[in-house]
């Protein structure tokens, strides 16, 4: 009998498995709305990028794809800025190899693939660290437990 493994989602700020000794902070979970802007490296030295008004509900709703949008290396701060704010908040920074801080909500729902295509050379890749939440393919998460399902195949 064939059986297929289906990876069931799970997004609770609990679930986090972070052996990797990156900060992290919780803010993005605190808020519903907000503006996004991006700090990116360029040929002619940094600039600020501000998120596009659609672009910014579907980063609140899906967190990794505040910093899945750009070419490996360019991408450098992640400020988000809550409605009815006049303050930026940073909630990803990278310099040079070294993630130094993250927010939970964009680190639970990191998948393997984006750190295999996009960081891999940071300390968010960590061997030991799939191998701890049980992530099989790309499409795993990396700092969230990965539980296996078995489906009878149709």
């Amino acid at each position: 009998m064939l059986y297929l493994t289906i990876i069931k989602k799970q997004t609770n700020m609990q679930d986090l498995i972070n052996i990797t000794g990156i900060q992290t902070i919780d803010i993005l979970s605190n808020y519903t709305e907000g503006k996004f802007r991006m700090i990116v490296k360029t040929k002619l030295g940094m600039t600020c990028c501000d998120a596009r008004d659609f672009d910014n509900p579907r980063i609140m709703k899906y967190p990794e794809a505040a910093i899945s949008g750009y070419k490996k290396g360019v991408l450098q701060t992640v400020q988000f800025q809550p409605a009815g704010s006049d303050h930026w908040l940073t909630v990803f920074s990278r310099t040079g190899k070294t993630v130094k801080l993250i927010d939970k909500s964009i680190l639970v729902n990191l998948t393997v693939g984006t750190i295999n295509s996009m960081y891999y050379n940071t300390n968010l890749y960590n061997w030991e660290q799939y191998k701890r939440v049980n992530s099989k393919t790309w499409a795993s998460y990396a700092y969230q437990l990965n539980q296996e399902v078995e489906v009878p195949a149709l």
